[in-house]
């Protein structure tokens, strides 16, 4: 019976082909989103473990995490500068880390922190090392920029008419390995340069008090000194903050914390975990409306083969009588339209996970060419029960056509 339905496929190829092609068409979708979205959700868990604690100015929470831990360009409120100074003395913080954005370098974001944030987050570097005066830069794995760049930093961006603060250039000294999040696009460059080439922090003082005689002060605020060594024990008065990110030394230091920069006046304290949670959920929301899209075409192309394969037996009615009159018995009849049937929606299926798949990794190629989140597309178990559930969906359809097959008299389908 097999080497018959082999051959009978053969024969019929062209439309078999269709009905493979409608059949993986619409696996394919319903396999795409849900591949995409479980690489979306784990790819920005991951991306976000480093960071335990963020605390900013009051306002969009989501917004806080999106800019903070994916880099995503806000203009986020600031909070006080003496937030900073209270974390580091704080002994339930094992390090605080300031981020200040805003400026970028050939659409990579220019982001200033200190050298605790990057150690405290990076697994080493690939080359060079760690900056050590205010003209320096370490970039991610994701950068195209080699040891000795130069990069002059452009508030904006050039289609929107940014402007190059072209008296203000940092030198690459390092390339971080990989981290699969947005950092990996980032060029990180100390926070007091970043201060510095907007007019803020410590020079604004000593520009006040270095005035002569007739009022004027010789301080540029929009250059950095290259030569500068860092000093990061924050002292001193600190310009406006948009987020610090904090890693607390024990999980009950981060909920003191947290408790703490939630009440007080002029910050608010998230764990990117709790505001994730919310996002997959939007995103859950996003995806059943997908998945309903999928299954109505799937629907719809059930009932389109359950069409052609009833017109297929129909056209079909000599050979099946035909076979009935050599004595094939109504069962193997019954078993080689069934078997036909449901080896066409097999094929199509895997066809249409294979599809599926290459979609969602193209698709997550994408984005983490775009964001730095690095997506790993994935099957699971319950991909595999879901294949096992179209199968036994194509069983019962395909049981429909062959029971036509089976009730056919092979007298009336000879006659015919």
């Amino acid at each position: 019976m097999i080497r018959f339905v082999f051959a009978d496929l053969r024969r019929l190829w062209a439309a078999s082909l269709v009905i493979v092609l409608l059949v993986a068409l619409a696996t394919a979708l319903g396999v795409a989103v849900t591949l995409q979205e479980r690489a979306l959700r784990l790819g920005s868990a991951r991306a976000a473990d480093k960071f335990d604690l963020i605390i900013g100015a009051p306002g969009s929470e989501t917004q806080l995490v999106l800019s903070s831990v994916f880099l995503q360009p806000a203009a986020l409120p600031l909070m006080p500068g003496e937030v900073l100074t209270k974390l580091v003395a704080d002994p339930r913080v094992a390090w605080a880390a300031p981020i200040g954005f805003g400026d970028n370098f050939k659409g990579y974001p220019i982001v200033g922190t200190t050298t605790a944030l990057i150690s405290g987050t990076t697994t080493g570097f690939i080359a060079g090392e760690m900056f050590a005066h205010e003209g320096e830069a370490v970039v991610g794995s994701g950068v195209d920029l080699p040891i000795g760049a130069e990069v002059n930093p452009m508030h904006g961006t050039a289609g929107e008419g940014g402007e190059t603060h072209a008296d203000s250039a940092y030198h690459v000294v390092g390339k971080l390995q990989p981290t699969g999040t947005a950092w990996d696009r980032a060029i990180l460059v100390p926070i007091q340069a970043v201060w510095h080439v907007h007019g803020l922090g410590e020079e604004q003082h000593e520009g006040e008090e270095h005035e002569d005689e007739a009022g004027e002060d010789h301080h540029d605020h929009g250059h950095i000194d290259a030569d500068a060594p860092l000093d990061e024990r924050f002292d001193h008065d600190v310009p406006g903050l948009p987020a610090v990110l904090v890693k607390p030394k024990t999980i009950a230091d981060a909920y003191a914390l947290r408790q703490a920069y939630r009440t007080e006046d002029g910050t608010r304290a998230v764990f990117p975990a709790e505001v994730l949670t919310g996002l997959y959920a939007t995103l859950g929301d996003a995806r059943a409306v997908l998945m309903y899209i999928a299954y109505g075409a799937q629907a719809l192309v059930a009932a389109a083969l359950m069409l052609i394969v009833v017109i297929h037996i129909a056209q079909r009615r000599k050979q099946i009588g035909a076979l009935r009159a050599f004595g094939a018995p109504r069962l193997a009849v019954f078993g080689i339209v069934w078997l036909e049937l449901l080896l066409l929606v097999a094929v199509g299926v895997g066809a249409g996970f294979g599809l599926g798949y290459g979609a969602a990794s193209v698709l997550a190629g994408l984005f983490t060419a775009q964001s730095g989140v690095r997506l790993s597309v994935e099957f699971t178990s319950a991909d595999a029960m879901l294949a096992v559930a179209f199968l036994a969906i194509a069983a019962l359809m395909a049981a429909l056509p062959a029971a036509l097959a089976y009730r056919q008299s092979p007298v009336e389908a000879l006659r015919g």
